[in-house]
Order: structure tokens, then C-alpha cells, then sequence
């Protein structure tokens, strides 16, 4: 269940000026956090952090590592944008 509005927070993103290098804007970071791993959830990623389980549990999951699960080449490339845009507006790992 991959959220719609990732297209519209990527444009946003970049419309906005944010994908520049600044200092973390903890609301944005936030939000890219969730598309990205949105994407992730939604191919059956098994998440580890107790964020990601509380934010988007692990029922149904079925890759424990990241490299396995089956992305579309839209999905890698929303992926790439989106750890570019956390890298540049430093956001914490």
C-alpha cells in the first residue's frame, strides 16, 4: 500500500529549494523517512529499527535483508532520490 503523495513530496522537495545542502529540517527528514520506507514496506521488507516496526509493523513481510526485496526501476530510482535528498539536507541515519 505505497502512498501517492511521494511524487508530490519529491517535487516539493525540490520546487521548495529544500534538496540543497542545509542543515536537517526535522519535518522533512520525517517525511522522506516515511515515503522511502513506504516503498520498502509495501514490496514485504522486514524492518529491524523499532521506529520503522512501530510506524509500519511487519506483518506479511517477507525479505529480512534489504538487498532481496524486488524493487521496480521506478521504485529504485524514487529510493536514490530519496536517500539524495536525506544526504543533503543531512539527515540523521
Amino acid at each position: 500500500m505505497r502512498s501517492l503523495c511521494l511524487p508530490i513530496l519529491a517535487a516539493t522537495l525540490l520546487a521548495g529549494g529544500i534538496a540543497s545542502p542545509a542543515f536537517a529540517n526535522p519535518q522533512a527528514c520525517a517525511d522522506l523517512w516515511t515515503a522511502r520506507n513506504e516503498i520498502y514496506k509495501a514490496q514485504g521488507y522486514c524492518f529491524r529499527t523499532q521506529r520503522a516496526i512501530a510506524a509500519f509493523g511487519n506483518a506479511g513481510c517477507q525479505y529480512d535483508n534489504i538487498e532481496d526485496v524486488p524493487l521496480s526501476a521506478n521504485d529504485r530510482r524514487a529510493v536514490a532520490d530519496i536517500v539524495r535528498q536525506e544526504r543533503n539536507l543531512r539527515c540523521p541515519r
